[in-house]
């Protein structure tokens, strides 16, 4: 495995650390990028197979023909999984395709029958507001604390997720790619109805990066609240219209934009969009279900937060 869950998500590393002690002997191929991928350590291990990501990003994707082909010659099978590009799109594929060449085809439907029931319940609402329905506006801060910048965002990634949901993605035509930078002075003048900022911090991280959203396996509630309060009074977010109003700035757990488990941010940002629509939705629910049937490890800690 590449060895970046550690470093990046140290919580939820630790949950399965606990559960599979031997964790820590699974040999580490590379480093928190697709370029520290040392084909020569994976070939070394003599495998049969591996699972890389289509985009990329953390470990090779489609475009590193050298890596694949050095694979390749050495008897590897590779196959590829998305769940960061084309998520709504290529998840139950994914799930499908681990399904089969890992044995476990019956896994892979059951959690793909539920991923789409979740999916469906937001889809089948949003499908009964009128043609004409403006959707609410919203930026989307991306790895708040990261940098001491404003304003990163995202219409790739999580925003795909926030787009399922219904919302009006400021930052959509005006950046390019996937990821980028607005300006401060757009925003303020723009004033969009949402604030949601996607957290990379943790409990462990709140003392020396205090600007980092608190979310996660080892969160609480309140920590997690205080962190998003402490976020939103930075210079070029605190004047914005969304975080000095009750209900209005959120934050959600960024690693959501990575994982099968995305159908869950969906449902959040439903919610927070169109709250008299999916005023019965349950997203903590849904969550708590995908890990008691699709985990071998306890839901615990907070993974999204309001003002």
């Amino acid at each position: 495995m590449m060895g970046d869950y550690e470093t990046l998500d140290a919580a939820g590393y630790a949950q399965w650390r606990t559960r599979f002690p031997q964790l820590d002997k699974v040999p580490r191929v590379g480093r928190n990028s697709s370029g520290s991928f040392s084909d020569e350590q994976a070939i070394a291990l003599r495998p049969q197979l591996a699972i890389l990501g289509l985009a990329g990003g953390h470990g090779p994707s489609k475009n590193d023909r050298e890596t694949l082909g050095r694979l390749e010659a050495a008897g590897v099978a590779v196959v590829f999984v998305d769940f960061r590009h084309d998520p709504l799109k290529n998840t139950t594929r994914s799930m499908e395709l681990l399904g089969t060449v890992l044995g476990k085809r019956k896994e892979a439907e059951a959690f793909n029958t539920y991923w789409r029931a979740q999916l469906e319940r937001v889809e089948s609402r949003l499908r009964t507001l009128p043609a004409n329905t403006r959707h609410p506006s919203v930026f989307l801060e991306n790895r708040v604390g990261l940098s001491d910048e404003c304003c990163t965002t995202m219409v790739g990634l999580v925003g795909v997720l926030l787009d399922a949901a219904g919302a009006e993605n400021v930052a959509r035509g005006r950046i390019p790619g996937e990821h980028g930078t607005l300006n401060p002075e757009f925003l303020i003048a723009t004033q969009p109805r949402l604030y949601i900022g996607t957290g990379i911090g943790s409990m462990a991280t709140a003392e020396k990066s205090p600007l980092r959203i608190v979310l996660g396996a080892d969160a609480t509630p309140d920590a997690a609240r205080a962190s998003l309060l402490r976020a939103t009074q930075r210079r070029g977010i605190a004047q914005l219209q969304a975080v000095q109003q009750p209900g209005r700035a959120h934050a959600i757990w960024h690693h959501y934009y990575n994982s099968p488990f995305n159908v869950v941010a969906v449902q959040v940002f439903a919610k927070w969009l169109h709250p008299e629509l999916f005023a019965d939705l349950d997203p903590r629910a849904t969550l708590q279900t995908m890990f008691t049937q699709f985990q071998p490890i306890p839901l615990t800690g907070v993974y999204w937060t309001s003002l």
